[in-house]
């Protein structure tokens, strides 16, 4: 069989995500390797990954390959000691089929094998409000016609933007819970000295200014489920509390002696890979383990170009109020070739503006300065409005950042004492178009 052929990945629009399966092997020793059977293989020195590599050098979650529409992408994960490729450090690479690399000291080679993987595909283009009908979203969608039943602990992963918080919402509301509340905790927004009030609850005279008991978010979710949005975020004391009361299906409130017997599924969402976390010691292993039972990604919308003129044409009738409505050209072609990095938030205000606008044309907005924090408005959320001015002001900090330093990512990285992963992904996030170069 030949190395290479034209179609390594193929995506059918019809029934199945078909990939063809790869195999990594340690160089030198024929045992020691590992066969896909996903569309992601992990290497690293912690039980989990598909390859456990058990060498001082690797780290717990050193990298993983992952099978993308251009081939099999191999990915840095924050490693300690790095992840080479032709003697050269990379945070990102596609692999051909003989390609050796390095991680940490060990060398381990990649190659294609005969047969191929199969992931079914739903067959609609929806699941509850999300829409969809790239390979990619159907993808999500037949898994959580599969997930949404049971009660297994989920851990969805995407940018922000991308529709977590309506994906965690459609797994309750098909599942046996839904007549059960759905109480959400954003751990981002929530001050850390009250994360755990706010997750267990309090007795009154817990702590000054506790002046009356309060029902924690696990208690209030009693028969239902709890979505912890941006987990990433939780403080490393909270996290070890957590652990403890998803291990133990209890909690106590602040204050309290008296445990609490819980029954409730727990989501989590997160806009960052948290093995990385794991790496960096920000995030603890334990309960990265115990939240993802399922891991569910939910692509970001440049990933899934083809679903934007559903989309558009989706939020175009809900502004216009016309059920009938149909979308103009010129308000769907240039929505098409845009980045993205607020994704599908980001898409559903630029349709929204250019109604009420009445100009297709209104959509666009300037991507050249920070932003303006005054600007109010009422229906946006707190967080969708910090989140929309982050967001512009971290793109245009990257853009002028790689300007000034030429477009060279280690020099940009070590001007502003930034992590140079952390500096590529969020140029990949904010659609920077130039080539940073090591």
């Amino acid at each position: 069989m030949a190395n290479e052929r034209p179609t390594d990945v193929v995506a059918s629009r019809l029934a199945a995500f078909t990939f063809r399966r790869f195999r990594v092997s340690v160089v030198g020793d024929a045992t020691a390797g590992a066969t896909s059977d996903s569309t992601e293989l992990t290497i690293g020195s912690a039980e989990g990954n598909h390859l456990v590599l058990g060498d001082p050098t690797v780290s717990r979650h050193h990298c993983a390959i992952r099978v993308t529409p251009r081939g099999c992408q191999l990915r840095d994960l924050g490693s300690t000691n790095g992840t080479w490729l032709a003697n050269h450090q990379v945070d990102g690479a596609y692999l051909k089929p003989g390609s050796t690399f390095r991680v940490g000291s060990i060398t381990v080679r990649f190659d294609w094998l005969d047969d191929e993987v199969r992931e079914e595909l739903s067959e609609d283009d929806r699941f509850g409000d999300a829409l969809g009908a790239s390979p990619a979203m159907r993808h999500v969608f037949a898994m959580l016609a599969r997930v949404a039943p049971s009660d297994s602990t989920v851990l969805l992963e995407g940018e922000t933007g991308t529709g977590k918080g309506l994906i965690a919402d459609l797994l309750h509301r098909k599942s046996h819970r839904a007549r059960g509340p759905f109480i959400v905790v954003d751990c981002a927004s929530i001050p850390p000295t009250l994360i755990e009030s706010e997750l267990f609850g309090h007795e009154k005279g817990a702590f000054t200014g506790a002046v009356g008991a309060r029902v924690g978010a696990f208690e209030a979710a009693n028969g239902g489920t709890v979505f912890l949005d941006e987990i990433g975020e939780l403080p490393l004391d909270l996290q070890a509390k957590l652990l403890r009361a998803l291990e133990e299906r209890s909690i106590k409130r602040i204050g309290s002696v008296k445990a609490t017997r819980l029954d409730v599924r727990v989501l989590s969402a997160t806009n960052r890979d948290l093995r990385e976390a794991v790496n960096r010691n920000k995030f603890r292993a334990d309960l990265y383990y115990r939240l993802n039972v399922v891991r569910l990604r939910i692509p970001a919308l440049r990933e899934r170009r083809e679903d934007i003129p559903l989309l558009v044409q989706h939020f175009y009738r809900i502004f216009t109020g016309n059920d009938q409505a149909v979308a103009p050209d010129e308000l769907v072609a240039p929505l098409q070739d845009h980045s993205w990095p607020g994704n599908v938030r980001e898409l559903r205000s630029a349709v929204e503006r250019a109604v009420l606008m009445a100009d297709p044309a209104s959509w666009i907005e300037p991507a050249d300065q920070p932003g303006d924090p005054n600007v109010f408005d009422e229906r946006l959320s707190f967080r969708e409005s910090k989140e929309r001015v982050v967001d512009r002001w971290e793109r245009w900090y990257v853009t002028e950042l790689m300007t000034r330093h030429g477009g060279n990512l280690s020099r940009a990285a070590k001007a502003v004492r930034m992590d140079r992963a952390y500096l590529r992904e969020l140029l990949r996030q904010h659609g920077w178009t130039g080539d940073p170069n090591a």
